[in-house]
């Protein structure tokens, strides 16, 4: 398995982790407000369970938000190579390592530490089309792409 390969499949299970996560959550919410629905009553009851909904919709949006990104992910092939960065690139500049895909954040891969990031994003952006050897001018600090996997 390649280098892009296997950080591809650590990113697919970061993402599954984390929706897993929230769904745990929510699943917890949902049994705790049925407990406290058989045993309150009053003001104070109708507003714990006005904040619990509130609490389990931003949940559910936020499961909504990763499965967009696993979906992104699922459509990349990380077998794939091209010279110009575009999604599913795994980029290696100066400043560190950079995947393609969805904006993640870091993940730590044999101790190297990539950050997968969306290509809407500003850097981004400015790293799509660059090949090897191109340098990015971004937030007043230069980059040089050292290698596009």
């Amino acid at each position: 398995m390649t280098l892009k390969e296997s950080i591809h499949q650590d990113l697919r299970k970061e993402l599954k982790f984390r929706i897993d996560e929230i769904q745990n959550i929510l699943y917890d919410l949902h049994l705790s407000g049925s407990r406290e629905a058989k045993s309150s009553a009053g003001d104070k009851h109708e507003t714990g369970v006005a904040m619990a909904q509130l609490e389990q919709e931003k949940l559910r949006y936020q499961i909504y938000e990763f499965q967009k990104m696993k979906e992104i992910v699922q459509k990349i092939n990380p077998s794939k190579s091209n010279s110009k960065i575009n999604l599913g690139s795994l980029v290696q500049t100066n400043k560190g390592w950079f995947y393609i895909s969805v904006g993640l954040g870091s993940l730590t891969f044999k101790q190297q530490v990539i950050f997968a990031i969306n290509p809407e994003a500003p850097f981004g952006k400015a790293l799509i089309g660059k090949v090897k050897g191109d340098s990015i001018h971004f937030n007043s600090v230069e980059s040089i792409v050292l290698q596009v996997l």
